[in-house]
């Protein structure tokens, strides 16, 4: 494991894929998130399989952020999933996940920039 600048911000991203997925995976989330929700949006039948691809891609990018591997492959999955879930779900929602609105889209442009960070920690313009 690698305690470089971006060693918390990894473990903190890390910390909310798990916790935003693995409990799904026990109290019946992900069925009802891909049985209930992603169906009947357009995926059916598949919307339970799409469910727990999502989750079980946290979890793996939640690994590699944790032991700084695979990051390319980890950070450019999850921020996909994150764009489509704005796309789908929390842009028509609008901004704000609590306060002055309910389930929008500011949770996941935190995590996509979050995540842009730990991939590009110097940034990704070369000052040569």
């Amino acid at each position: 494991m690698n305690f470089n600048s971006t060693f918390l911000l990894r473990i903190a991203v890390a910390i909310i894929l798990l916790v935003h997925s693995v409990p799904g995976m026990f109290n019946g989330g992900i069925n009802a998130f891909g049985n209930l929700y992603l169906d009947a949006v357009g995926f059916a039948p598949f919307g339970l399989y799409l469910a727990w691809l999502i989750k079980l891609s946290h979890v793996a990018a939640a690994v590699c952020l944790i032991f700084e591997r695979f990051l390319k492959w980890a950070v450019g999955i999850t921020i996909a999933v994150l764009v489509a879930g704005i796309v789908m779900i929390h842009g028509r929602e609008g901004w704000f996940v609590v306060g002055g609105g309910r389930n929008g889209m500011e949770f996941n442009f935190l995590l996509i920039v979050a995540l842009l960070t730990i991939l590009f920690p110097k940034g990704w313009v070369k000052n040569d």
